[in-house]
This record gives C-alpha cells, structure tokens and sequence, in this order.
C-alpha cells in the first residue's frame, strides 16, 4: 500500500481493508513508521517511538473492530507501561510508568496498533505544542504556524496522514483548539463518559476529557463506543447511550434550534476569518432545515477565565509537587507560584462557581438545542509567537526568588493573566467548567490555506446529537479529502 493510497482511509476504513485481507497490520504499520519518520522531520509530531512493542503487539493476533489499525496516543494521563508518560516535562520524562491507562487498554482490546506518543506542551498547559524537552510541533498545513495545543502532537500526525486518528485530550480545548488550526474533526465526551482511571479518579477536577482527534465524523463515534463507560472505581457513572454512537451518524439529527455568537467572552478581538467561518457555518445550518438566531448563554465569560485560571495555577502547583523546580519551564514555575499562593478557601470558592455556570448554560438549553460560536479567536500563531518576552522572563526570575506569588495574586494580574493566556481561545473552557459536549467542526478554510474551527455545545450527555449534526455537516460540505500533500514527490509518485 502507497501512502496515497493508506491516506485515503479513516480508521475504519483501514480495519475493514484488514478485514477483507487486502491489506496485513503489519503492512499498515509500515506505512505509518515510513510517513512517521518523514513527517516527524517536518512536524515533530512523535516525541517517543514504540516500534518492538507494535511489532510484537501485531505478531501476537489482533482482534476486535479496529484490528491492525496504527494509533498514537498523547504523552500525558494515556499511560502505557514501561513507557514514560513525560507531560512534556524534563521532570518526568525518564520515569516509566507502572500499568497501562484504562484508555489505552481499551485502545489495544480494539486492536489499535499503539507505536508512539505525541508531543504535548510541558503539563499540557498551552494552546502551542512547544517545550523545552522535544522542541516545538508544527502545523502541517504551514510549519511556519502552530498545530495548536495541548493535543498538538496527536493533530499534526493526523493532518498529516501518519495516523487517521489519535489519542487526544481536553481540559481547556486541547482537543477542539488543535483540530480547529489543522482541519480535523475534534470531539470532547462530556465529563465522565470515559474514564481517566486507574491512576487518577478525575483530570483537572473533571474538566478534562480524553478522546481522539480523527478526520472522519463516524471514526470519533466509533472510538466514544470503544471508550466510554466506567472503569474499576471511576467517580463517575454516568448513563451509558441507549445505542451505539456509530448507529448515530447518518441518522437524521432533526430541526434543531441553535443559538450562536461570535463575540470574544473575555471581551477581546476575534479575527474576521473566526467570524465569518461561524457565520457561514450557520447560513449551512439554515440551509439544513435548522433554526439559527443569534443569542449566547448568560455566562460571565471574564469570572469564567478567572476561575478556569484559579484551577491551572493549583494543578501545576499540585503537579510539581516533590518534583525539583529546576527541572521545570520558567512559566510553569510561575504558575505554580501563584497556585502555592492560592489558599484553600480561594480555590474551592472558584470551584463552586462552576455551578453557577453550569445553571446558566443549562437555562440557555431549554430553549436552544446547541450552541455555536467559533473555536477559536485567531488564526494559528507563529512558532515562538507566545512565547514570554525576554524582559516578563527577566522579571520572573525575581519574583519566584522571592516566593512573590500571594503579592501577585493581590495586584490583579491574574485578570491580565486570564486574558493575556485566553484571548486567543476564549471560546473552549465553557464545555470544560460545565462538564458538557463539545466538537469543533473543519468547514472553512482561511485565504492562506489555514483551517478555521466552528464549535458546538450541547446540554449533558447530548454526545449523539453532536455527532448527528456533525454527519450532516460532513455530508453537506466534506473535508475528508482537504489534507495537506507534504510528503516527498518520490512517494506520492507511487500511488
């Protein structure tokens, strides 16, 4: 098989080649070793290879729905065993972890071949893919720009074709961020659909979610099959769908009501593109047969960004945690400076507020249906465009000399630092807070090339109505065929 040819083919597409004995796992993974190794020299993609225990994983029988098919999973809380889960940190990167994750057990029992990790930004923390350990991911479709992050690693090897999915999680947009700036179809499970277990209960207090990020809509349904449900004392049980998720794609989503906004909930700028996408994802939605008006949820989108803040600074403090400062990123240091400053009583009092904008968004849904807004504000950043300018550097060195963090909690700087860190990807943390559904949707692409996101936001446990209407727009304006052409003219010449 040609890599044109391998290219062509979603997950399932593959595993029912495999099926039919038109083509061998081992086969399969030849050709995603041979695009991996050529694409990681452009994009970094791949931060740890896998490749004696693929090979022995294909030689030992696979079975179930995805038999033979190549998969990647992200290096943090997707734990394969004797592999270190690095986080894209110098602090953890040569520590292998002791059992495989509830996820990748799930994935390997589907027959995925699992052959590498993907890069991630130290802690998962960015909306880049950039750290100190592996270097920077870059975006297929222009390696000048980001993949985006925190799932950067995961979109880059599927925009580029070495993989049709991969793993990918969510605690902030991780997973709608990078499928908005590469094209691909990013859906975040609401909280608790699949388990982060066994060595954690909850991710981010529940904010987070691990999936996929594919380029087909009925691959991520496939994958919420394979994955969701409870593992071994999961905190979260919650009621399984009625049928499979995969029956819902093409099963008619009906008329559905949805609200949309365009407007920056930190109140800051939104690139034209962003807009336009938006709007003319709606003029799709209206064409459908569905209801679109202009209408967003009573959600105050700054005391959202403060509180969505207030929770990274006490995770990264709680993560660095009996770890030596030193063998983390300056930011990071700086972050968990202000979470050790953080006192009990500020932190859960930011947690119950996640209440509040939970009964909100839930009074926007008993008259909408979902919620659209862009995924994202701006188009990809520029390789080193956010990274901390030389002087804000210079004057943090200081500050966490000092242990300045309560001092700086008291200045305001974490409005300035909520939308300094936001305002480019206002839009995502709302799903995360409120434990609701959301995908970014790949129907536009910018004038340079560049893809633009659209997002949607259904009520709790409203995954199949996501995935109904993300059929539908699949079908009414494919992208399936959109991919870059990277790789050398010698290979595409063989197909």
């Amino acid at each position: 098989m040609s890599p044109e040819e391998y290219r062509q083919h979603d997950a399932l597409g593959l595993a029912d080649l495999v099926q039919r004995g038109e083509v061998t796992p081992d086969e399969l993974l030849d050709v995603a070793l041979a695009l991996g190794e050529q694409a990681n020299t452009r994009f970094n993609a791949i931060n740890r290879w896998m490749i004696p225990a693929a090979r022995e994983q294909v030689a030992g029988g696979l079975r179930g729905p995805l038999a033979g098919v190549p998969f990647l999973v992200k290096d943090i809380v997707q734990d394969v065993a004797g592999e270190p889960t690095s986080a894209g940190s110098r602090a953890f990167s040569n520590t292998p972890v002791p059992v495989n994750s509830s996820y990748v057990q799930r994935a390997r029992a589907a027959g995925l071949v699992i052959f590498g990790k993907t890069n991630t930004p130290e802690l998962a923390l960015k909306g880049v893919t950039e750290n100190r350990v592996f270097g920077a991911t870059r975006n297929p479709w222009n390696p000048e720009h980001t993949p985006g992050g925190s799932s950067g690693g995961a979109a880059a090897a599927v925009a580029a074709g070495v993989v049709p999915m991969a793993g990918a999680n969510d605690g902030g947009g991780s997973i709608r961020i990078p499928a908005a700036y590469c094209g691909l179809f990013g859906f975040r499970p609401g909280r608790g659909r699949v388990p982060s277990g066994p060595a954690a209960g909850e991710i981010w207090e529940g904010a987070s979610s691990d999936h996929v990020l594919t380029r087909s809509v009925r691959d991520s349904a496939a994958m919420l099959d394979l994955l969701a449900g409870p593992d071994a004392g999961a905190p979260f049980h919650v009621a399984p769908h009625q049928r499979p998720y995969l029956q819902e794609v093409g099963a008619p989503p009906g008329q559905l009501r949805i609200g949309f906004s365009t407007r920056s909930p930190v109140d800051g700028s939104v690139d034209a593109a962003c807009v336009q996408a938006v709007e003319g994802t709606a003029r799709v939605l209206e064409e459908l047969g569905h209801h679109v008006e202009e209408a967003e949820p009573r959600v105050d989108g700054l005391e959202l960004a403060r509180c969505y803040m207030r929770l990274y600074f006490g995770q990264v403090a709680a993560a660095m945690h009996g770890h030596p400062a030193r063998a983390f990123e300056l930011d990071t240091r700086a972050l968990a400076m202000l979470g050790r400053a953080l006192n009990s009583g500020d932190y859960v009092r930011a947690h119950l507020q996640w209440n509040s904008f939970s009964r909100s968004l839930g009074g926007y849904f008993q008259q909408y249906d979902l919620y659209l807004t862009p995924t994202v504000a701006a188009l990809p950043a520029r390789i080193g465009e956010l990274d901390t300018p030389p002087l804000e550097r210079a004057a943090l060195r200081p500050l966490l000399w000092l242990n300045a963090g309560r001092l700086l909690l008291k200045s305001g700087i974490v409005d300035k630092l909520a939308f300094r860190s936001l305002q480019r990807t206002p839009f995502t943390q709302l799903a995360n807070l409120t434990g609701t559904p959301a995908m970014s949707v790949p129907l536009h692409w910018a004038h340079d090339g560049l893809p633009i996101g659209s997002q949607f936001i259904a009520p709790v446990g409203e995954e199949a109505r996501l995935i109904r209407l993300a059929a539908q727009l699949e079908e009414a304006q494919p992208w399936f065929s959109r991919i870059p052409c990277w790789f050398p003219e010698k290979e595409r010449s063989k197909a």
